[in-house]
C-alpha cells in the first residue's frame, strides 16, 4: 500500500471491509484519519505516515483545517465516543457508518503496518474508561 499514489487501493479496502460505498468510504477514511491524527498523543504520526500512500498519510499530520484554513484545536480526551462522533460529524453518515468505516479504516492499517507498529500507533490513543484504547 506504499507504492505510490495506493490511495485507491486504501479507499477499495475500506469500502470492502465496512460494506459501505466508495464515496462514503472515502470520505470516513479521511475523517478517521483527520480525527486520528488530533487525538494520537505523543506529537504527530509521522511513524505511521510512511506506511500509507501518498493522499492518506497527508490527512495525518496535523488537525484538520476548517472554512478559510484555520486549524482545529485538538478535542479534549472524551474517550471513543468522542472520536466516533467526531469522525460521523466530519463525514456526514449516521453513527453506524461511522462505527463501520471506522472499524475498517483500522483493519486497513493494520494490514499496512507491521504488528510492532501497529501496536505502538493503538497505544498512543487516548483510553477509555475501561482502560482500552479508542476506538478500536
Amino acid at each position: 500500500m506504499t507504492d505510490g499514489d495506493g490511495f485507491p487501493y486504501f479507499i477499495d479496502a475500506v469500502s470492502r471491509r465496512s460494506g459501505l460505498p466508495t464515496e462514503q468510504a472515502a470520505a470516513l477514511a479521511r475523517a478517521v484519519l483527520q480525527t486520528m491524527a488530533e487525538r494520537v498523543t505523543g506529537g504527530a504520526p509521522d511513524d505511521l505516515v510512511g506506511h500509507l500512500p501518498n493522499n492518506v498519510g497527508g490527512y495525518l499530520t496535523g488537525p484538520a483545517p476548517v472554512d478559510g484554513g484555520a486549524e482545529v484545536p485538538p478535542p479534549p480526551d472524551d474517550g471513543p465516543a468522542e472520536f466516533l462522533r467526531r469522525v460521523e460529524q466530519r463525514a456526514g453518515v449516521d453513527p453506524v457508518a461511522a462505527r463501520a468505516g471506522t472499524g475498517a479504516v483500522f483493519a486497513t492499517l493494520r494490514e499496512a503496518m507491521t504488528v510492532r507498529e501497529f501496536r505502538e500507533m493503538v497505544a498512543r490513543l487516548p483510553r477509555d474508561d475501561g482502560g482500552r484504547p479508542g476506538p478500536v
